[in-house]
């Protein structure tokens, strides 16, 4: 199932199964990062790590650290879309599989302000998006 991204009009498909979201926190500096599974209908946060804490970013209960970072298992159900905010104020998201990173920017172009962007599996690789679920979202 690939993943559609979309923002200010435009909508684009990866196809890929799984993938990394990356950022850095805007006032700690420090990366956050996410692994998602693309599922049929929804996207399956399936484990998340924090390198330090700090400024909301304290890592929850359960996780573990390993070599200086946080790990942990988020309790979220799946989420049929993903809203993220991008901003120029704020360094940009990176979706990453595979070992390789590519900005948010590089795939949907940069935004003039403040934008939303959506994240969902895409209901078919030509036709664009699924169909749309309750809001959820990560925030810096």
């Amino acid at each position: 199932m690939p993943l559609c991204i979309a923002a200010s009009g435009v909508v684009v498909a990866l196809t890929l199964s799984q993938f990394t979201l990356a950022w850095t926190h805007s006032i700690e500096k420090l990366r956050w990062e996410e692994d998602y599974r693309v599922e049929a209908d929804a996207l399956r946060l399936v484990e998340a790590r924090i390198r330090g804490s700090g400024a909301g970013m304290e890592p929850p209960e359960g996780s573990v650290l390993i070599e200086g970072v946080w790990h942990y298992k988020p309790a979220l159900p799946p989420l049929p879309v993903l809203r993220l905010t991008q901003s120029g104020y704020a360094g940009d998201y990176a979706l990453c599989n595979q070992g390789r990173c590519r900005l948010l920017a590089d795939t949907i172009g940069k935004p003039d302000d403040a934008r939303v962007v959506e994240l969902r599996p895409c209901a078919d690789e030509g036709t664009g998006l699924a169909a749309a679920g309750p809001a959820s979202g990560a925030t810096r």
